[in-house]
């Protein structure tokens, strides 16, 4: 009887200390949040209703399914590795053709355990490509969504991504009003598109005042690829993001990229060898409230710069995004963007 008892400890202790660690539930003190414009991420199907000639497979650019499968890998890996803690919670993307692509990148193998829900609507814009959000309904509920659409009254003809709107409920218990943006992009001619990403700011600007008018206190989080930087008229005037610390209006918005977008070399995407920050997040004031609750600092704005996804250029030496394509030649990178991403924490209770 003794020897079975001794037999039985010694069994028991075995499963406890075999039992997987990441099945016991931890309190979380974090949650990442990133935007990642990933340079027409295309299917390799035709679609009558899209603009999808330029990516198929017999396209000038050969767009085929190896090609598509490793960058939905690419896209994967280095999401997983913004935050080596944690996949992030939420996920804003640019440049999607379709939910089925947004199915496909959730379901590799890196991102494949957060269970990610999406949020995607389809616009009318000209290229075919669309902004979405992916969730952890684990940490994340959806309350409401809508598509709100970027509309230029002088030219009926003109079509724009519409800006993705998802009010959410962390589980910290408190709500939060998101906005994904891929805002128009620069042409030739500067003035004729800088009006249009004019008007995507007062589209948007219009949606965070009636937000304000019925909370003063809410908790608004703006990502996206806006085509512009934190000084361009569009962000500072019209948007009024800025990156002020005192003497604020609640009606003021921070730009958490604002301070670094002036250090040479920092951006997300380059232009003729220049970075420039295209690519930011903008917050409301009560996010900077530090307590229980989920909060940032003034310098929470964070660009993921991995060696893995920035290419130097043998003529000049200087480092670019390891895009996909340069025109129709394959590169093989995952995208001309760098992600920018934000991690809101918690002091423990």
């Amino acid at each position: 009887m003794k020897r079975l008892l001794i037999l039985t400890i010694i069994q028991l202790g075995f499963l406890i200390n075999t039992f997987p660690q990441n099945d016991i539930p931890a309190a979380r003190n974090s949650i990442t949040m990133v935007f990642y414009n990933v340079e027409n991420l295309f299917d390799t199907v035709d679609d009558t209703l899209k603009n999808d000639d330029e990516f198929l497979p017999d396209s000038p650019k050969k767009w085929d399914d190896v090609k598509y499968q490793k960058k939905l890998a690419d896209l994967a890996d280095i999401l997983s590795s913004l935050n080596d803690r944690e996949l992030p919670s939420v996920i804003g993307l640019a440049e999607i053709e379709n939910r089925s692509v947004l199915e496909d990148l959730i379901n590799e193998r890196k991102l494949r355990r957060a269970k990610y829900r999406v949020v995607h609507y389809e616009s009318n814009d000209e290229r075919g490509i669309d902004v979405a959000l992916l969730y952890d309904p684990s940490e994340i509920e959806l309350l409401d969504s809508k598509a709100i659409p970027v509309e230029f009254k002088q030219d009926e003809q003109d079509f724009t991504r519409d800006i993705l709107y998802a009010r959410v409920r962390a589980d910290d218990g408190k709500t939060y009003h998101i906005f994904v943006n891929h805002w128009p992009s620069r042409s030739p001619n500067q003035e004729d598109s800088e009006i249009k990403r004019i008007t995507a700011a007062l589209t948007l600007r219009k949606e965070v005042d009636f937000i304000f008018n019925n909370d003063k206190s809410a908790r608004i989080i703006i990502m996206g690829d806006f085509n512009d930087e934190p000084t361009n008229r569009s962000l500072l005037q019209i948007l009024n993001a800025a990156n002020k610390r005192k003497n604020i209006y609640y009606r003021d918005l921070f730009n958490l990229m604002y301070d670094s977008h002036n250090i040479p070399g920092e951006g997300s995407i380059t232009w003729n060898g220049t970075w420039q920050m295209f690519d930011q997040f903008i917050v409301s004031y009560p996010l900077f409230v530090k307590g229980t609750d989920y909060y940032l600092t003034y310098g929470g704005g964070r660009v993921f710069r991995d060696e893995n996804i920035i290419k130097s250029d043998p003529a000049d030496g200087s480092e670019n995004p390891s895009r996909t394509y340069s025109g129709n030649e394959y590169s093989g990178g995952a995208s001309d963007h760098l992600p920018v991403y934000i991690i809101l924490q918690k002091d423990r209770d």
